[in-house]
């Protein structure tokens, strides 16, 4: 902390950046109706897979800024719903920071702010759930101007520690249920853009800290910080009608339950435009899996053996933009908690027959990373249909349909539909109006 103080104390030095003051108010109305139809758990007691289920979600926001000199401030806050909900309201504050700026291109954050990073896969906002995701953090940082001699560097390092209240009044630090997955984390992310050439790559640390144990605990059991590292990098190379991107990460050290962890990933995506009107896409994604994974049978016991923990963990990426957007993968758990792993090959296009309209088709082909007893590692054939208009400057429509077609290995992983068949539309529609702005 003496470093970070220090750190901020030397930002005067470098010379304050000079603007003018910029106020502005903005809202955000954020409505989504979905149907879905197929993939409910098959227990007695639960909703069968042949029942569809019916909601409209709604987020609306509402933020003020600030902006003088080398000062910049941003508050949001936020409301996310069901259409009918019973109970009390789901009320927060999405945004609250600071920023300092000097001239010379340093910069201090600190409050509460969205995470986003390269394509979003490790650390995003995740915009398309409601509530979204942001960070309690302080953020510390160096970016040169773009377009420079030497190509532009951009250097963040983000610190955060997170504790809950009645922490304050009891011994010991143990954190759980709070408002965020993690106790500490700690990230370096550094950024190169090449001069002249349509080349950027990044690397990227980051350091998390999660509660293990149990409260007052002794023993195996004693409060303990289980520390996990991941660590990696992304590129992008984009020329005129045509852009690739790859990238690479691992997870070491330990998870909360205190199993060593040692996964991986790999990603590489593909895209050519050759006009204005269309785009052609393709990609392939594998994240590691256990080596063993106990499948058994509605109602039978597994047998856990879970030493070491091979599983990948895209921990805080945007997930909707990856691996299907039925988003069966990492965001609910598999059966007996194992990780198969996944692949992810898919193909798509784009079409843009009018300036505000685009149409979009993809298919993905889903397997397990690792083997299986006794299954064979396809999970499915998913397609996806997507339109989006825009209304107006302020105002997006779109539209969307998924289907896939599940195997036994989906059915006995996930507890799926065993018909087969899963399927699910929605419809949304966002008003992204500036409310007021003055400068002066």
């Amino acid at each position: 902390m003496r470093n970070v103080l220090a750190l901020l104390a030397l930002l005067p030095l470098c010379g304050w950046a000079q603007q003018d003051t910029l106020f502005t108010v903005d809202a955000q109305l954020f409505t989504r109706g979905e149907i879905r139809n197929g993939g409910m758990p098959s227990d007695a007691d639960e909703p069968t897979a042949d029942d569809q289920s019916a909601f409209i979600l709604d987020r609306e926001r509402l933020s003020v800024g600030y902006r003088r000199n080398s000062l910049e401030a941003k508050a949001t806050i936020q409301h996310v719903g069901t259409w009918g909900h019973e109970g009390s309201s789901n009320t927060t504050i999405y945004e609250a920071w600071g920023k300092l700026s000097s001239r010379n291109g340093f910069f201090a954050q600190i409050g509460r702010m969205g995470l986003k990073y390269d394509d979003e896969r490790i650390m995003g906002i995740d915009d398309w759930t409601m509530a979204a995701r942001s960070h309690d953090a302080l953020r510390l940082g160096y970016e040169s101007k773009p377009g420079g001699k030497y190509g532009r560097h951009q250097l963040h390092v983000i610190l955060a520690y997170n504790q809950n209240m009645r922490v304050i009044t009891q011994p010991g630090s143990y954190y759980a249920n709070g408002s965020c997955p993690y106790k500490t984390m700690h990230t370096v992310w550094y950024h190169y853009d090449v001069p002249k050439v349509p080349l950027g790559f990044s690397l990227l640390m980051m350091n998390i800290g999660m509660q293990g144990g149990t409260p007052g605990g002794e023993g195996d059991n004693a409060e303990k910080t289980e520390w996990q590292l991941v660590s990696g990098g992304y590129v992008k190379y984009a020329p005129r009608h045509f852009s690739l991107e790859a990238s690479y990460y691992r997870q070491d050290g330990r998870d909360e339950y205190k199993a060593k962890l040692r996964a991986w990933m790999a990603a590489v995506k593909a895209e050519w435009t050759p006009d204005k009107h269309w785009s052609v896409t393709g990609g392939y994604d594998y994240l590691s899996g256990d080596d063993y994974v106990a499948v058994v049978t509605q109602g039978g016991l597994g047998m856990p053996r879970h030493e070491v923990n091979k599983g990948f963990n895209p921990i805080y990426g945007s997930h909707h933009k990856f691996y299907g957007a039925m988003e069966f993968f990492y965001l609910s758990t598999y059966v007996n908690g194992f990780t198969p792993g996944l692949q992810n090959a898919y193909i798509g296009g784009t079409y843009r027959p009018l300036k505000n309209l685009s149409l979009k088709a993809t298919y993905h082909y889903l397997a397990t990373g690792t083997h299986l007893e006794g299954l064979n590692r396809t999970l499915g054939h998913e397609l996806e249909l997507e339109a989006a208009y825009a209304l107006h400057k302020d105002v997006r429509l779109s539209a969307g349909f998924s289907y896939m077609t599940g195997t036994e290995t989906m059915e006995r992983l996930k507890r799926a539909s065993n018909d087969g068949s899963l399927r699910w539309g929605w419809l949304s529609v966002i008003f992204v109006p500036r409310l007021f702005s003055a400068k002066w």
